[in-house]
């Protein structure tokens, strides 16, 4: 029988789906309020945004459909698929635009769901209504993706993120008036933060209407403020070591419904000045999962709803 340390996202939507689904990246022509409003951007954020296997944005939604899905169908076989608009703030986007390439990505054959990425602080209801209406005639499951990264607004500040932990919490709870699933990203090894900050988080996105979280290993993209800070030793990131920790304690004590997308970023070498401590993704994944199996821990083992903590502690229980 399968041991089961975490709800991965690939069983979810295999189960809900019937066979396995993939994700194809949609490249908008859009920035970031954060960065085109003399803010200058989250401080690990690149010129070129996240989507690093996107294609240009110039080409058409149609096409870039296109081409991905040739590329993931030629390696994976696959047949079903996820409309990903993936890089910088989506819903920054006038109205009408982001009507426009949504509904043309709803067309798209073999598609199953459209994900959404977005800030927090660009939640506005006349885009969820756009949502809620092609969910109603087409079918297809909508989710967004918010960038969290973490419950300390301290840190948020520090990562010039532009926004605070308010701004999260109403969106999610807005996205939940509108039945939309919310994908939270989270970065558990940030500069600045702790093992308390990583387990303030947990308990906030557990409270919280999220259906989904996506963990990230911090990478620091090449010609970013963050970078200049880090090889100048102004920052210090934690240890591989202590990220494994942080990873174990978060997936532990995270509500057990939750599905898990992601648990390290991948970057290619060559964009960055950092990222996994010099390893592969799927070497610290068996360092994890080695951990993880000789604690006898899994997925929610410790969760316990945030209200109902002191009862806890006051039996002497936990971890």
């Amino acid at each position: 029988m399968k041991e089961i340390l975490y709800n991965t996202y690939s069983d979810y939507l295999k189960t809900k789906y019937g066979e396995k689904v993939y994700k194809l990246p949609v490249n908008l022509p859009v920035s970031c309020p954060n960065r085109r409003q003399n803010k200058g951007g989250c401080t690990f954020c690149a010129e070129t945004g996240t989507g690093f296997e996107a294609q240009a944005a110039s080409c058409s939604v149609t096409e870039q459909l296109w081409k991905n899905r040739k590329l993931i169908e030629e390696k994976y076989h696959a047949h079903k698929f996820i409309a990903y608009f993936q890089n910088y703030t989506n819903t920054w986007l006038s109205l009408e635009d982001f009507q426009s390439y949504i509904t043309e990505a709803a067309a798209f054959p073999d598609l199953v769901e459209i994900s959404v990425s977005t800030r927090p602080d660009c939640i506005k209801r006349e885009y969820l209504e756009v949502l809620k209406k092609l969910r109603e005639q087409t079918g297809l499951e909508i989710t967004v993706e918010l960038g969290l990264q973490t419950a300390n607004y301290h840190t948020l500040r520090k990562m010039n993120r532009g926004h605070g932990l308010s701004a999260f919490i109403a969106s999610v709870l807005l996205l939940k008036e509108y039945q939309l699933p919310v994908c939270a990203h989270i970065i558990l090894n940030l500069p600045y933060d702790t093992m308390e900050d990583v387990k303030e988080t947990v308990d906030l996105v557990s409270a919280l209407p999220v259906s989904i979280v996506k963990l990230h290993s911090l990478y620091i993209p090449k010609n970013t403020k963050l970078s200049y800070e880090y090889e100048h030793g102004t920052i210090s990131i934690c240890s591989s070591e202590e990220y494994l920790e942080r990873l174990i304690y978060f997936v532990g004590h995270l509500r057990p419904d939750i599905i898990i997308e992601r648990l390290f970023s991948r970057i290619p070498e060559e964009d960055s000045v950092f990222s996994n401590w010099g390893k592969s993704w799927w070497a610290l994944m068996e360092e994890w999962k080695t951990e993880m199996k000789k604690r006898g821990c899994c997925q929610g083992k410790y969760y316990v709803p945030a209200n109902e903590t002191a009862f806890l502690n006051a039996a002497g229980i936990g971890w």
